[in-house]
């Protein structure tokens, strides 16, 4: 909530809006997204075009309570809008920027911006943990760094705050002078600079260049000094300081680094004296964060030695929340090393996505360093708690038992502190729930997450649904106006998921779900998935609880749609939706051309089914070596629709472009595309590198055991496997049973162990398989192992065995813990 005061008109002469006001409203909410509104009434939506238009999102809007928009243009059924004031102006993300823009300047504060190619959001967390105990600080939450995540961080500066910290992130030319008009910093903070984003600039000069610019009016620039040792161009900035671990004209001059009992000891020159500092972490990113972190506070005129102290306590920074299969048939989601207002309305807003169980529950510690007196901070989160609609809360720790009174949960129990509440944790009987966990750092709820969260095998798929989303919207960009997208979740989601990936691609709006059996489409529906779903393979066995769970059949022959058709007389069914497959050409299923005079005359004027679509599968859109083929089932197939649907008395909807067809057949998109692998970040048809697609899926598992081997001795069943010099191999913890096909034997597979990949030595095992680590170092046992991530992919896998990545991804089995991460 702004400190200052806004109305509705206020913000109409901020952004230079045409229109008509119905009434003059106070606004405290800026929303971007139609799935998370909060406080509606005292909310204005911009309905942005960044990947599908937001306009057409104005009805729901409007029907959840929010009667203010910034729009490009008028509703065409504007009338259908009584309530609603409508400011229209030319672009809405400028608006909205404008807007952030004015009330930065509303507020004389300090404040710190942060960018770079890496480390952005961990040096943003560091310094505020670094510096909260003499500032009130407003920060983004987690890595809202875009254009519109800035826009909305800096909406959250208050009157009560006196240091602000903002990250802000490119990824091309033009996007940072928007990005410094809003925070303009006074403190610049220019973290690694690599490679990331490289794809958006033509050089590496180019790119920082294009970062600079968010100190342009900066009083002070904190930098490594190597980073533009060579630069040509300006660098901005009234006053300069510099770090570096081998120039020693830096300003801190960092000489030497000792890793001592799990922590980094680094000594340093500053001011021509020698300080040290030791902080908690080892690994290069950390350290190199870390010494940011450092010089920033020495640039801010802290004492070394209060320096020190504070590094020393620094604490990791978990930006994703994890979500995990819980005792007694629970979900967990974790969240508990960080808590404000902030993120707590980005973790209930993904609490509220989970459908697969009936009550959420919400454990909440008090909230630190938020500027807010407790009663203002508690009747907040209060509300929030209650507009998110959770059914319990469990609160923990001293505050905010003092305010348990203004939580109106159905359910609701208060601890003073987390072990209380550990010891009484077989008592609040936790059944069938969805439970976020949300703790500051200093209650432990890493305690409470390991008690609730079902016991496993080591080896882990996780499954990230970020990524996930990203090439969700990566494919709806693609779409034509109006085009609907059918998400195929058969096979336990190609191995990724059931609900925890169907409430994903429900909350973003997919407009049909596809499996490929009557129990995956039941499953779903238990979990709470109301979005129409299409079934592959209907067993006539089942169409009982088909129909009973309002699931839709894929009809491909004559006998299928008889025995349909006879069950829908049989039960009084009345025009069930169906969907009826084509054969162009894949010669797997399908009605074929010669049939389709027949069909017509079955489906025409049956009063028991009705065609919700017709369809067909390309088997080559992939490869251009297809292309004629792929021409001919197009054209083949547009013939075949035509012809049904003109002896029907409705349209239906047409589909036949898969995954790669999206990539390559914009012409086949028809009524609706059916997207596959392409959201788990596998696509055939893309060839631009790197690509556009994110890694989903990610499996590791770690080391059981180390062995020394001579040169000759036999490993594994068989004796197949051998080494052949003196060397070491490693046990690990995934077999065959894992999903580890036995093809990978034998140095056929490999995988990541520290950086290095690790061949196979001898015959994989049902529950283990072992590698040859003698090239690797520092390796010890119980160290993480990588089989495939976004950096060693699973395309590279099924290189290695000659098949394709679908069957390695569906074969990772059920008895390995799928953890899923959303930030």
């Amino acid at each position: 909530m702004p400190a200052i005061h806004y109305t509705i008109s206020k913000i109409q002469h901020i952004i230079g809006a045409s229109g008509k006001l119905i009434t003059d409203t106070p606004i405290t909410n800026l929303l971007t997204d139609s799935r998370k509104i909060n406080n509606p009434g005292a909310s204005v939506f911009f309905a942005l075009s960044d990947r599908r238009d937001g306009h057409t999102f104005i009805p729901e809007v409007y029907k959840a309570g929010v009667h203010n928009f910034v729009v490009k243009h008028l509703p065409d059924d504007v009338a259908a809008y009584p309530k609603a004031n409508f400011l229209v102006v030319s672009n809405v993300l400028k608006a909205l920027q404008k807007l952030a823009a004015q009330h930065r300047k509303a507020f004389d504060l300090e404040i710190i911006g942060v960018t770079g190619s890496n480390g952005k959001t961990i040096v943003k967390e560091w310094l505020y943990q670094l510096l909260c105990p003499d500032k009130k600080i407003v920060r983004n939450p987690k890595s809202y760094n875009s254009q519109i995540g800035v826009a909305l961080s800096v909406w959250q500066i208050e009157e009560q705050h006196n240091l602000g910290i903002f990250e802000a992130g490119i990824s091309t030319t033009h996007e940072m002078e928007q990005l410094e008009h809003m925070i303009k910093p006074t403190v610049g903070v220019l973290t690694h600079i690599g490679t990331a984003h490289n794809e958006g600039f033509k050089d590496d000069a180019e790119k920082l260049t294009e970062k600079l610019k968010l100190f342009t009016h900066s009083n002070l620039l904190v930098y490594q000094y190597d980073d533009l040792a060579a630069y040509k161009g300006k660098v901005p900035g009234k006053r300069h300081f510099t770090w570096s671990r081998k120039f020693n004209q830096a300003d801190l001059y960092v000489f030497s680094e000792t890793v001592i009992a799990k922590k980094y000891y680094l000594r340093a020159k500053f001011k021509d004296t020698e300080i040290e500092c030791l902080v908690p972490f080892v690994d290069e990113a950390s350290i190199e964060n870390a010494i940011s972190c450092w010089a920033t506070l020495l640039a801010l005129d802290y004492d070394p030695v209060v320096i020190d102290d504070r590094m020393e306590r620094l604490v990791p920074v978990s930006m994703r929340m994890e979500l995990k299969q819980g005792i007694n048939d629970c979900s967990i989601i974790d969240d508990s090393y960080n808590s404000d207002i902030q993120s707590l309305e980005i973790a209930l807003n993904f609490l509220n996505q989970q459908n697969q169980h009936p009550k959420r529950t919400l454990i909440l510690s008090d909230i630190f360093q938020s500027g807010l007196e407790q009663d203002v901070l508690y009747k907040q989160v209060a509300n929030l708690v209650k507009e998110k609609k959770t059914d319990k809360i469990i609160g923990v720790g001293k505050a905010i038992s003092e305010h348990r009174a203004l939580f109106k949960t159905t359910e609701s129990v208060f601890f003073d502190d987390t072990d209380t509440l550990l010891e009484q944790l077989s008592q609040l009987n936790f059944n069938n729930e969805t439970i976020l966990i949300k703790g500051s750092r200093s209650f432990e709820f890493e305690r409470l997450s390991k008690a609730l969260v079902q016991k496993a095998h080591e080896t882990v798929l996780e499954i990230n649904l970020n990524a996930l989303q990203n090439n969700l919207n990566h494919y709806k960009a693609k779409l034509n106006p109006g085009v609907k997208l059918m998400a195929m979740v058969k096979a336990f989601s190609y191995g990724s998921g059931s609900f925890e990936v169907a409430n994903m691609l429900q909350f973003n709006k997919v407009d049909y779900l596809a499996v490929a059996f009557i129990d995956e489409g039941v499953s779903l529906r238990d979990a709470g998935i109301n979005l129409p779903i299409m079934v592959l393979n209907p067993e006539p066995s089942a169409y009982d609880k088909m129909v009973a769970f309002n699931l839709e059949p894929e009809i491909y022959s004559y006998k299928l749609l008889d025995d349909f058709i006879k069950f829908a007389q049989q039960k009084n069914i009345a025009a069930y939706p169906i969907h009826i497959k084509i054969d162009t050409g894949m010669r797997r299923l399908g009605f074929e051309e010669f049939e389709i005079e027949h069909l017509c005359d079955v489906l025409k004027d049956n009063k028991y089914v009705h065609v919700q679509s017709i369809f067909s599968h390309l088997a080559g859109s992939d490869a251009d070596i297809h292309d004629t083929f792929t021409l001919l089932q197009l054209d083949l197939f547009t013939k075949i629709y035509r012809q049904i649907e003109n002896s029907l008395s409705y349209t239906v909807i047409k589909h036949i472009a898969n995954t790669s067809a999206i990539t390559r057949w914009p012409v086949a998109q028809m009524d609706m595309v059916r997207l596959g692998i392409g959201l788990y970040g596998i696509d055939g048809a893309i060839k631009e590198e790197p690509s556009p697609l994110q890694t989903v899926a990610s499996l590791k598992t770690s080391i059981a055991q180390i062995k020394h081997v001579k040169a000759g001795e036999t490993i594994g069943y068989n004796r197949n496997g051998s080494l052949p010099e003196d060397g070491k191999i490693a046990t690990v913890r995934i077999g065959y049973a894992d999903g580890y096909l036995r093809a990978f034997g034998n140095g056929a597979g490999k995988m990541l162990v520290n950086g290095t990949l690790a061949p196979t030595v001898g015959n994989v095992s049902m529950d283990m398989c072992m590698i040859d680590i003698t090239g690797a170092i520092g390796v010890k046992e119980g160290d993480e192992v990588v089989v495939f991530n976004e950096e060693y992919r699973i395309e590279e896998l099924a290189k290695q065995i000659g098949t394709i990545p679908y069957e390695i991804l569906t074969n990772v089995s059920q008895r390995v813990k799928r953890v899923y991460f959303y930030e």
